[in-house]
This record gives C-alpha cells, structure tokens and sequence, in this order.
C-alpha cells in the first residue's frame, strides 16, 4: 500500500512538472539526454529533448531570429547517440543547411558535441514541432511543439487564450526502444502532454487542460505520433479550425478531427458548458493491443473548468455530425493554388507511384527504395555534384527547375500494402492540396494549403502543387517513421544551380561528417 502511494505521488510531481513546464527560445540551448521516463506507468529509458517528454515548447514571434544550441549528451547505446532535429514545418528559406533531415541536409550530431541551427522563419506564423530526422529516433522520445505567435492574428479577437497551456501535443508510445523491436511495431499506448495509460496498466494520472467558464482558447494540437493517426474528439464542445500546419483557413467548425501523422491543427473552443470534467479522446487508427476506444482511460486526457472536483469524467461520447473534411477547408490568404485550373495544368507535373515490395520489406517510388547517402545531398551539392544523374541515392533524386508551378500526384498504394492511410510531408514548402483524399473532383480555387497530408485509401489520387521559390534539397516522404527508414521516400532537388549561392552553411555545418565518420568508425550510431 505504502509502495503504491508512493508511485502515486511520484507520478503526480511528475505530471506537475510536465504541466508548468515554461516555453523557451528563440534563443535556447536545447540538450538532448537519455534518461529514465514513466508516462504511463510503465519505466523505459528514453532520449528527450531537455529531460521532458514531450520536449519543451520553443517559441517566438514572426520574424524571430531561432538559434537552437543543441547539446548531444547521449551514451546509451540500446538508442542511437547521434542525434538530428528537424523543425518541421519551417521552409527554411537561405538556411536549407539548419532543416535537420540526416543525410539529405546534414551528417548527424555526434555525441559530446553541440551544433547550433540558427534560422529566421521568414514570414511564417502558426503551430509547428521539432523531432529528430535521424532513422526512427523521434520514437524514442525526441519531439515537441514548436510556435510562432502572430501579433496580427486575424483571429485574436475571436479567443482570449493562447499560452503554453493550450498547446495539445499527441503521439504514440512503446515500451521497447525502437531499433530493439520489429520493423513494424505496434505502440502500447496513446500519450497526451506526454501522458496516457495501456491496457491492463496501472491508473496512471492523465493530463488535465484546465478551462475557465465563459472563456475562450486556441487551442494548438500536434499530432507528433510515430504512426497513427487520431479520431479526436471533445465530450460536449465543438471545435472551430483556424489554421492547418502553419497556414490560416476560413474558419470552420466541427466536432470531430482525424489528425493524421505530423499534421497540425489551431482550433477556438468556446468553454460554455456547465463546470464539469469532459473526456478529451484521441482514438488511434492502429489497434494498440487490445488498446482502441477508451476503456480504463487509455487514449484520453481530461478537460476541466476551473471549479470542477479533481475527479476522472463521467461523459459520453455523442456521434459526430459535423466531422471534419479536409476538402472543407480552405486557404485564408492567397488562396488559389499555382499553375493553370486544370489536371496537369503546372509547370511540371510528376507522378510518385509509391508501393510496397512484399519480397524485399521495403516501400518504393517509381520502383527505387530511398535508401539514405553516406555523404549529405546538400553537401554533395556544395562539393560540386550538379548535374541530372549525379546526385545519391541514385534513382532517389528529383531536379525541380526554379520559379515554376509544380503538381505532384501521389496515389494511394495497393489495398495489400501495410500502414495505410500515408502521411505525406514536404520540408522546404508548404502546397496547395488541389485534390484531397476522398475528394471528386480537384479545387484549385481555394484549397487548403498545408505540408502534411494523407494520401487517403485506394482509388484515390491526391494532387498537391507548389511554386519553386526556395533553393534546396527537400525531402519528400511518408511520416509513418517505420515506413520512412524502410524506402517511402525521395529527394526534390530545388534549383540546384542556384543552391550555392543561396545556401551558405557555417563552418560547424562541414565538421558534422568528419566528427560523424568517427563516431561510427568508434561503433557509435
């Protein structure tokens, strides 16, 4: 008894600690350390950014200057030690060199050692994160939410909050450290602001939003999962969308979000319902074991108005009438999409036919699995490599000319192959997404405009276009980070010839390798 009260009040602090946890940046040393962590109920080693899980909210305004030291104290080698992070959803416009992705922009950060990613998100405003780009990392605990705030939101006079405590980060979790278990794990169980239970668990404390009668909240919710994507709901509130992964939409209102894999979503809540407790859910689309709906408490948090006992909820969930579709929401500025309003009406249309190679185990573009350089892309292409055919991975590596509309069209993969639905995400550009999943006929009017979407189920033919308008070379994959270390990837090399000049890495960028290839010739990974 004294044993079990004593794992209460642990896991309590613990969960204090997460929730008062301040923001940081936009000037920030950010370590990266291994470290016991017990989210929900069940101890494992992990890597975190900070010693928090999720890692601490980094934030600025528009136009802030970010510089990220970020400190590599990793030693345990069950995970890997070197380490990458990505800021996702950051273009990077002139510092293609700072988007973290390992092997495509950079050689990993070595243990013992510190790089320092300092960027300006030009023009940019919205709900982001950071995770590592190095294999499947970020599984292992390395991600958390990344916001830059508008002072001239067009929506602030339509909520009164919008802190550190509306930031709603989900994600999956195992039990087992990534590169210890299978190719295709199945998470044991759903985490929200880092907390959550598994069946058959203990009644592990779970997160608690707190809310105050009459007011209202943007809330910013992060879908930083390594698979699943969530049916989220709120027992008894609906939900008003105002932006998608960092670009404003008309509002639209609804009472049900599938979010999918790295995906992002601002909505306003209006707190108008009796001082209560509700049930926040986020069930997952992969069947943990035994694990989906919300028997016990697995895959939910608790939303409470400031007055409500400090008791679980007794909500029912309603069926949904206004579900979101993602074909419903539409850019707020800008909102027609490049290239003429027809199929194929860009500049330069390509065609990824993803697949899945059940004889190999790995996934496929146009027949070539990405498998990743030992020399960056983005340093191949500083060292001299220009022309069509001589950048690596070979057959991995698309040349996009500058200043020309682009349409890529993704098909959904055959009904055999595992994962589906697949999240799509392009670094260096947010895109149009002309024809959604499920869509019947393409919208290049007002499409939503975004930099992750779901390429949907069979039959369906999602078409995204973007202007070349930032020198680079931008990786293309499949957020399901099982299935970006098995292939499902390429490389759009942007206005190659141009790369040089608008990229001018620091001198610590070109130490990366050389420290990197000792690392691994010491037996680090």
């Amino acid at each position: 008894m004294i044993a079990r009260q004593a794992l209460h009040l642990l896991s309590t602090v613990a969960c204090l600690i997460l929730e008062v946890n301040s923001d940081i940046g936009p000037v920030t040393d950010l370590p990266i350390v291994d470290t016991a962590v017990t989210p929900d109920g069940y101890t494992r080693q992990a890597v975190l950014p900070g010693g928090t899980l999720p890692g601490p909210l980094i934030s600025g305004k528009k136009n802030d200057n970010f510089q990220i030291n970020v400190i590599d104290q990793l030693d345990n080698l069950t995970m890997l030690v070197g380490t990458t992070i990505h800021w996702h959803g950051i273009h990077q416009h002139g510092s293609a060199w700072a988007d973290g992705t390992a092997f495509v922009t950079e050689c990993p950060i070595s243990p013992n050692t510190s790089f320092l990613y300092n960027f300006t998100a030009v023009g940019q405003v919205g709900t982001y994160w950071y995770h590592s780009h190095y294999m499947t990392q970020y599984c292992d605990g390395l991600r958390g939410p990344f916001v830059i705030y508008d002072p001239e939101d067009p929506y602030a006079p339509m909520y009164d909050v919008d802190d550190e405590t509306t930031v709603i980060t989900i994600s999956d979790w195992l039990h087992m450290a990534a590169r210890l278990g299978p190719e295709f794990p199945t998470p044991n169980s759903t985490l929200i602001n880092g907390a959550g239970r598994y069946t058959n668990g203990p009644a592990w404390p779970l997160s608690v939003i707190t809310v105050e009668q009459g007011k209202r909240y943007r809330f910013r919710m992060i879908n930083m999962a390594c698979e699943p994507n969530y049916n989220f709901t709120i027992d008894g509130h609906n939900m008003t969308i105002i932006e998608a992964d960092g670009e404003y939409t008309e509002p639209l209102t609804v009472d049900f979000i599938q979010i999918f894999v790295a995906q992002r979503y601002s909505f306003i809540l209006n707190a108008t319902q009796p001082v209560d407790n509700y049930w926040i859910r986020a069930n997952p689309s992969l069947a943990l074991p035994d694990g989906q709906g919300f028997a016990d408490g697995i895959n939910s948090a608790i939303l409470r108005y400031s007055g409500a006992p400090p008791n679980e909820p007794t909500t029912d969930q309603t069926p949904s009438v206004i579900p979101l579709v993602e074909a419903n929401l539409h850019a707020l500025v800008d909102p027609a999409a490049p290239g003429e309003p027809y199929p194929g009406g860009a500049d330069v249309n390509l065609d990824l036919d993803f697949a899945f190679n059940i004889t190999a185990l790995d996934f496929e573009a146009n027949n070539v699995s990405f498998v990743s350089p030992t020399v960056p892309v983005l340093l191949q292409i500083l060292s001299g490599a220009r022309g069509a055919g001589d950048l690596l991975p070979a057959g991995s590596v698309y040349y996009l000319p500058p200043n020309k509309s682009i349409e890529i069209s993704l098909p959904e993969l055959a009904a055999d192959a595992p994962g589906s639905p697949h999240p799509f995400h392009l670094h260096g550009h947010s895109f149009s997404v002309v024809q959604s999943a499920g869509q019947a006929a393409p919208n290049y009017k007002n499409p939503v405009r975004r930099d992750t979407v779901s390429i949907g189920a069979v039959g369906d033919n999602v078409s995204i276009r973007f202007t070349t308008d930032n020198a680079g070379p931008w990786f293309l994959h499949c957020h399901i980070d099982w299935h970006l270390q098995a292939g499902m990837a390429v490389v759009l090399a942007e206005d190659v010839g141009d790369i040089p000049k608008d990229i001018v890495a620091p001198s610590k960028w070109y130490d990366l390798c050389p420290e990197w290839n000792e690392t691994v010739a010491g037996g680090g990974m």
